[in-house]
């Protein structure tokens, strides 16, 4: 009986382990597994093209990461140039992809999660005041400002953001990110701009704030600053 509990102890910590194990991108089982658009199989992921058609090009985008990207067009003051599986089908499998992101001056990449990444960030130019809280219920925030040449990460999942706090200079960096499709929730465009809405009341309730408040928060214009 003791034997049994122990096999049925080990089975289940061994279950736990290999889940934890499988929890973000698989790992690829093969030099490339090249995604093929075209394919209509559905699986989580991309289907593998036929590596007799693969060519260089598949590894290949022309994405011209080094031209500023227009920040006019968010209310945020920010542009997000991701580089993922959708864009470089060469990435499928292979657990990364690249960011650029452009900052106004006094621009921000508002507070998001990425469900499915760690994101680590590089700043090229400027000046970023960046920072990530912790889960609950200590929901701790670690930050710190970062100059040209610094690096930050933010560990996967937890809710993070950069903030151009110069007036006058834009801001640049470069995150790489632990999947091909990192996938992102902007927190303000998802609880106030969501489709349908929130109930205001449940909003309300929340926020501790007046439904009107809400309802103020909902008919604003939730724009997406990811390109």
């Amino acid at each position: 009986m003791a034997s049994s509990s122990c096999f049925l102890l080990f089975t289940a910590i061994l279950a736990l382990v290999s889940w934890q194990a499988v929890a973000s991108d698989p790992s690829p089982l093969q030099d490339f597994c090249v995604a093929d658009n075209s394919s209509r199989v559905l699986v989580n992921g991309f289907v593998c093209k036929d590596p007799e058609v693969v060519t260089a090009d598949d590894f290949f985008l022309a994405a011209k990461l080094d031209m500023p990207r227009d920040t006019k067009m968010s209310k945020a003051g920010s542009n997000v140039t991701l580089i993922n599986v959708m864009k470089l089908p060469g990435l499928n499998t292979l657990g990364i992809s690249l960011a650029r992101i452009d900052y106004a001056p006094l621009g921000e990449n508002p507070p998001h999660t990425h469900p499915r990444a760690t994101e680590i960030l590089t700043v090229l130019e400027g000046t970023l005041y960046v920072g990530f809280v912790t889960s609950n219920t200590d929901n701790k925030l670690f930050s710190k400002v970062l100059n040209k040449g610094d690096v930050f990460v933010f560990p996967q999942g937890l809710i993070h953001f950069q903030f151009n706090p110069n007036p006058y200079e834009p801001a640049v960096a470069i995150a790489a990110l632990s999947s091909q499709n990192p996938g992102a929730i902007t927190i303000a465009n998802a609880v106030f701009g969501s489709k349908p809405m929130i109930s205001d009341d449940v909003l309300a309730k929340a926020f501790q704030v007046e439904k009107k408040t809400v309802d103020w928060l909902q008919a604003q214009f939730w724009a997406d600053n990811h390109n």
